[in-house]
């Protein structure tokens, strides 16, 4: 029985996938993957195509006309996954920046611990981050201060990419509000769970630079996030989040 279902978008990921695949399936519990391919112009998706007959009923693609963004990518995750009635939800990226052996702890977070969204956290306990260089490590950890500034949320780890949402929490979200598409959409889909009144849980772990593959930061992802923060705290005053029925 599966103990819930990882989404990894990807975009230019051939060297990554079938590695990627691999490791979560070889983990000691069995967590399905849904692959969200936006149109990878190096044969990712046929790389992904090419395994699923090796795992039927475990391993899934969906695979989408273009670069629509991480957001959306995550957003049709989603409705994918709550649509075939999966409990626990899982956000990773393909490169393993994210350790797949960190899903375990993630889902015990949430499955044995009571938490309704579990992050994977670089910084809760100091700053663990792997083989980036120092700019992007002060750039990434000033990110997460000035989204608390600016917020009030006491997470701090504001745009990590690696989560488990139970699946109630995002059947109470109304995903078709979530605007943004880069490193804002991780601080808004925090902000929506927390402003929610949901119970979110911060995890440490270590976060490891990729080797395999290209980045896929931009200006334009930077910028999103910084004015993104302000709007978002703007439009919750004009547009207040409704807190959950029956939140932790």
């Amino acid at each position: 029985m599966s103990e819930g279902l990882v989404l990894i978008p990807t975009y230019n990921e051939r060297e990554n996938a079938e590695l990627i695949i691999r490791k979560v399936f070889s983990l000691p519990r069995a967590f399905d993957v849904l692959i969200i391919d936006d149109g990878s112009p190096d044969g990712t998706a046929a790389i992904v195509r090419g395994l699923l007959a090796e795992f039927p009923g475990r391993l899934f693609l969906e695979e989408r006309q273009g670069k629509q963004g991480l957001g959306t990518a995550y957003i049709h995750g989603f409705r994918w996954a709550l649509a075939r009635g999966y409990q626990y939800i899982f956000e990773m990226d393909a490169d393993f920046s994210h350790n797949p052996e960190d899903l375990l702890r993630l889902h015990d977070s949430c499955a044995r611990d009571g938490n309704d969204l579990a992050i994977g956290s670089r910084y809760i306990e100091g700053v663990n981050v792997v083989n980036w260089p120092m700019s992007r490590v002060l750039m990434s950890y000033f990110a997460s201060w000035y989204v608390r500034l600016i917020t009030g949320m006491p997470i701090r780890d504001a745009t990590a990419g690696f989560k488990c949402y139970t699946a109630r929490v995002l059947q109470a979200m109304d995903l078709s509000r979530i605007r943004f598409v880069g490193y804002a959409f991780q601080i808004e889909m925090k902000w929506t769970a927390y402003k929610m009144g949901f119970q979110v849980k911060e995890v440490p772990i270590i976060f490891t630079d990729r080797t395999r593959g290209a980045s896929k930061m931009s200006k334009g992802i930077v910028e999103e996030a910084f004015f993104g923060v302000l709007q978002m705290k703007i439009n919750s005053w004009m547009h207040p989040i409704k807190r959950a029925a029956n939140p932790s």
